[in-house]
Formats: structure tokens, sequence, C-alpha cells
């Protein structure tokens, strides 16, 4: 666990929002991301500081609990120094204590054991994709550092040939009960952890633990259309489970470079055309850039800058398949900046026939400025 305030380690003041921390999370992990600094020891290192502050931080009752009491109380959760929630509270020991005195200790949770099977934990991935890996779909190869059941003992933390025996400390409740006036109190059994187990040989593999780290590689299907802040759930993926307890799964959060012809918006793009003022006034055809290769679009005789043009269906993909948004095109205006000889007498010409004093007023005659550019040019 990291010995470095969380608020620091992120950057955020100790009242920050949810969403502030989720974006100073969501910069820190792309920057230090190991996919982007390859063998960079120091990067990897604090990839997971903020990951660890990150999943504190974001959970309204852990960060309640870290405000009060600091790393102690959320050490715990990350499996480091036996530490159990329920006993630094004390809340749920006083019920488990009532429930013993007067018969609902199953209600209660004071009979509870630890020992059995144990789901693994969900493990979280940020990758980060290209617009066009977006647009298109892709597969790609990450690699997880994750907790899997140990080969040599097959999980169990024995060493071959042997097995663990109940705790003589605790009986294999995981608990040891105490009195404390009125109540009975329960506390973490120290000799067995809480599992109501004691392995006598352990397995040299993995030093009785039953699991080790290991790095799985895997294949991602990224689907056309995917937005960045969705995310792929990779069934049993995640950390192995604890003595014959299913997987976890893999949550793979996705984040969409930028690109800078287009805008998104849900599954419409926004992108921008210039087109020269003759072609505004005239009208023609240009060509825009789509996903999917090139789209001509009709420009109208007199269009204005600023006019939008929309084509059907030729968006961004909708993740689950079903259809594609639209393309919108604004229009702006083009000036050209250098004009040959002729080009200015065909302009001058053009500028005779305006009255200066005119400037700036509407003009609804079928003689207006676009029709005198048509007599000139056409």
């Amino acid at each position: 666990m990291s010995a470095r305030d969380y608020y620091d380690v992120l950057g955020v003041a100790k009242d920050a929002s949810e969403p502030d921390i989720k974006s100073a999370y969501r910069k820190l992990a792309l920057k230090h991301h190991p996919d982007r600094n390859p063998g960079d020891k120091a990067a990897e290192e604090k990839f997971k500081e903020a990951a660890e502050a990150y999943a504190v931080l974001a959970d309204a009752e852990k960060r309640a609990r870290y405000d009060r009491f600091g790393h102690a109380a959320v050490s715990g959760a990350a499996g480091a120094q036996g530490f159990d929630p329920s006993v630094f509270t004390g809340f749920e020991d006083i019920l488990g204590g009532l429930g013993d005195i007067f018969g609902f200790g199953d209600v209660f949770g004071g009979g509870r054991r630890r020992g059995g099977p144990q789901r693994g934990s969900d493990l979280r991935y940020d990758l980060e994709i290209t617009f066009a890996q977006s647009a298109k779909g892709a597969e790609t190869t990450v690699q997880i550092p994750r907790h899997e059941n140990c080969g040599t003992c097959s999980g169990s933390g024995a060493a071959p040939g042997t097995s663990a025996s109940t705790c003589g400390q605790c009986r294999g409740s995981g608990q040891i009960r105490f009195q404390q006036g009125f109540f009975t109190m329960a506390r973490t059994c120290g000799t067995c952890r809480g599992t109501g187990r004691v392995i006598s040989t352990p397995c040299k593999t993995c030093r009785g633990e039953g699991q080790i780290e290991q790095q799985k590689k895997l294949t991602v299907k990224i689907p056309a259309g995917i937005a960045s802040g969705q995310r792929l759930r990779l069934s049993g993926e995640g950390e192995g489970g604890m003595r014959g307890g299913p997987p976890g799964d893999l949550y793979v959060v996705i984040f969409v470079q930028d690109d800078e012809r287009f805008a998104r918006d849900g599954n419409d793009l926004h992108t921008g055309a210039d087109v020269w003022f003759t072609t505004l006034a005239l009208g023609g055809e240009i060509t825009v850039p789509g996903i999917e290769g090139t789209h001509p679009v009709k420009i109208p005789e007199g269009t204005a800058t600023g006019s939008v043009f929309r084509l059907k269906g030729k968006g961004m993909p909708d993740v689950s398949g079903r259809g594609k948004g639209d393309l919108l095109i604004t229009v702006r205006g083009t000036t050209p900046k250098a004009l040959s000889r002729d080009q200015k007498k065909l302009l001058e010409q053009l500028a005779s026939t305006f009255d200066p004093a005119s400037q700036g007023e509407s003009r609804d005659d079928d003689k207006g400025l676009f029709g005198k550019v048509k007599d000139i040019f056409g």
C-alpha cells in the first residue's frame, strides 16, 4: 500500500468532488500507463499508486473511513496487515454479540464462517484506442498482472501430499470471541488470519498463499462505435478465487483519442469544410472526408457561411450494432489571399455593380449579390 496521502497522489483537494477525482485519476493513468511507458518501473509504480488511491477515494464508504482514520482503515481492503473493517468500526461486532445473546447469530453475522470459497476480485484495465479503432472496431492484446491459483498446490496453499487443518485457536470459526461488559465481542483470529485453517507445511511455490502473480496476455475485441468511458467485461479474467471460489471479472475501460477532423455527439459526427465564396454564391459540389472514405456534398446556390448539411447514416456506428449516426458538415466561406490579374478584374467588375451605401443591408430582390455574381462568373 502507498504511504503517501491519497489526495496528494491524485493531486486533488480533500473536498474534491467525485468527477474531479475521476478526472485526476484518468489523467495520471493515461500518463503513467505501462503500455505508454514500456520498461519504466517508476511510471509503473506511479500507475499502481494512482489506481490504489482512486480505488479508495472513488468509493464513498472507503473514502469516509480513510478521511477519519487514515491508511489503516482501508489497508484491509487490499489484503494488507490483516485489517478487518468490521472489527475496526466495532458496530458489526456489537450486533454479532447481541445476536449470540438472543439467538440471532445468523441474522447479524455473528456465526459467519470465513474459511469457505471466496470469489476473486474484479480487475480494471484502462485501454486507450485511436478514433479509427473506435469507428471501425479492432482487436488488440493487453497484458494483465493478476493473481492465479498456484499450480503446485491447486490453490490450497499446502505442500503437495499435505492439507490444511482446522485452527485450534478459533476452532475453525476465523474469529476470537471475548466478553466486554454486557456485549460479546469478536476479532479476527490472528493465528489463521480469519480463514479458520492452519497450514503446517506451506507450498514452496506460493509460500502458503494459494496464489501467485502472473502476467496474462488477453485478446480484447473492440466493437465499432465504442466511446470513451464505456467498458468491456471479460468474464472470469479477474483475480483467481480463493479456496475453490470462482475468479473475478476483468473490466476494460475505453479511452478514445481525439480526432482533429471530427467531433462526436452520441453517434453523430460533426466536421467543417472550407468552401470558396464563389461556390457558396453559385452553387456546386464539394467532397468531405468521412470515417469510410469521402462523400460528395451538393452546395445550393446562395448558401450562407455557417450552413449545416446532414448526411444520413454516415456517422459513427451504434456500439450495439443498431444503425449509424449522421455526419453533419458546417461550411465556412473562404476568401482567396492571392489573386491573379484576371481574377482581380472580375472582382472589380462585380464590385462596381454594388451601391457602396447599401453594404450591410438585406436584399430580397432576385438581382442581389448572388444574382450579380452569377451574371459575371456564370
